[in-house]
């Protein structure tokens, strides 16, 4: 077994606090990575809290994780000692059934297992609890085939968050064609849509940000956007009905999905990517008027997260991130609450050694 430090939530009422676990160590196929830095996703927020229900404790969160491996099992092929590594948010998947056959591992008809919380276990895991643990912690222990390699032409603080907000914008965006002659909005401007608005920038699309907030407009021309309508401004919206191919929606909140579906032309899209906990409405005539599709995604397999990485060292994308010690982490989350970072909070993963 390896010692390894982290932080963890004790109960859905507690601070994050240090705590000790151990990972296993590597089997043939496993790959063991000490882990530079983390990212901070909302949804460690909610789940730390178990704002959706059914998480299990002790949590130590963490889905967006970057760093080297440290050592590798004697049967794995793709990855050496000392090469820059990435995990996203899950870290195994049964491998047999459809969904996984056709890289979409996120679809597991089995359950993947997620990297934090996972309980499906097609592998030998590590000593614990029955669950897994995250990347707030220096060190992980995962199979080689849920590990992706980060291009040197990518910063690894930087390249953490990528790995679920990168890639959970990234997928969506190339189902739907982003790309020259495509109108794209993204809805919010936090850490999953400044990805999207780069992303489809480098794509070639023309952008437009929906926000709530007049503020933002700056902001979000500075990161790649054409054009800014702020939702309340209710003429404004009126006047872009039906004049947007894909929106890609940030938001996990409740909101008027309505006013931004009436966005779209003929057969346009929108893709939910947030995860508002209430259910959400939207009008059968909104649909049926314009064969409009309401559709969602999540994050995307694994071969289509190396596809991401790669695609974003060659154009130049990568987060913009406020690097924290992991001492900061319950004061972030309370700015994150605030929306209070540009555009995602990254622990430095040093600062949980000394």
């Amino acid at each position: 077994m390896i010692s390894a430090r982290a932080y963890a939530a004790a109960t859905a009422k507690s601070p994050l606090a240090p705590f000790e676990l151990s990972r296993r160590d590597p089997g043939p196929r496993d790959v063991l990575i000490d882990i530079s830095y983390c990212g901070i996703c909302h949804s460690d927020l909610h789940c730390a809290r178990d704002e959706w229900g059914g998480q299990p404790f002790p949590c130590v969160p963490g889905h967006e994780i970057a760093g080297v491996v440290a050592a590798v099992g004697s049967a794995v092929t793709k990855f050496k000692v000392g090469d820059r590594v990435g995990v996203g948010c899950m870290v195994d998947s049964c491998g047999e059934c459809a969904a996984c056959k056709a890289g979409l591992e996120q679809h597991c008809e089995r359950g993947a297992t997620w990297t934090y919380g996972g309980s499906n276990f097609y592998r030998p895991h590590d000593p614990g609890t029955g669950h897994t643990f995250g990347g707030y912690s220096t060190a992980i222990t995962v199979v080689e085939n849920f590990v992706v390699r980060i291009p040197d032409a990518l910063p690894l603080d930087a390249a953490a968050p990528m790995l679920c907000a990168g890639i959970t914008t990234y997928s969506p965006l190339k189902r739907f064609g982003a790309g020259p002659g495509k109108r794209v909005g993204v809805v919010g401007l936090g850490g999953l849509g400044h990805m999207a608005v780069k992303i489809a920038h480098a794509m070639g699309a023309h952008v437009t940000v929906i926000t709530t907030s007049p503020n933002k407009a700056g902001p979000a021309r500075e990161l790649g956007a054409d054009a800014v309508l702020v939702s309340s401004d209710r003429a404004a919206m009126e006047a872009a009905g039906s004049s947007l191919d894909l929106i890609v929606d940030t938001v996990s909140a409740v909101h008027d999905m309505d006013l931004y579906m009436g966005l779209l032309g003929l057969e346009g899209a929108l893709v939910l990517v947030g995860l508002p906990p209430e259910k959400l409405e939207v009008s059968a005539f909104t649909l049926t008027g314009a064969r409009r599709i309401f559709t969602g995604s999540n994050i995307g397999g694994i071969a289509e997260t190396q596809e991401m990485l790669d695609f974003c060292a060659a154009h130049g994308v990568q987060a913009e991130i406020e690097k924290i010690p992991a001492q900061q982490i319950n004061e972030a989350y309370e700015r994150l609450l605030k929306g209070d970072v540009k555009y995602r909070f990254v622990i430095d993963s040093a600062t949980l050694r000394t």
